[in-house]
């Protein structure tokens, strides 16, 4: 199998030919960027960005991830038991790895 290191740009731009710069605002690709990055320092990682669209959802607010969810969650943290989150910097906005 051969892998291809990709920049931060290109990782944001390959959503955009994908037609799916819908599902993520600039800041949450590049805070999935970070994560990913951080993650292939111990593995490779297979860029899909189908697939990330499939596994991963931007929130703006945990308000808006208690309606999606059904759940009454007090602050982001408790979520952390429950699933990867993606803190976005400067912002109330996370992404979590669907469940």
């Amino acid at each position: 199998m051969l892998y291809q290191e990709i920049s931060k740009t290109d990782f944001v731009d390959q959503f955009k030919i994908m037609n799916r710069s819908e599902n993520f605002s600039r800041e949450g690709l590049e805070a999935l960027y970070g994560y990913f990055e951080e993650l292939s320092e111990d593995q490779n990682i297979e860029f899909d960005v189908i697939a990330i669209c499939c596994d991963f959802t931007e929130y703006e607010n945990l308000e808006e991830f208690n309606r999606d969810y059904g759940m009454k969650l007090d602050e982001v943290e408790e979520l952390w038991d429950l699933t990867q989150v993606i803190h976005i910097e400067n912002s109330e906005k996370f992404i979590i790895q669907n469940f």
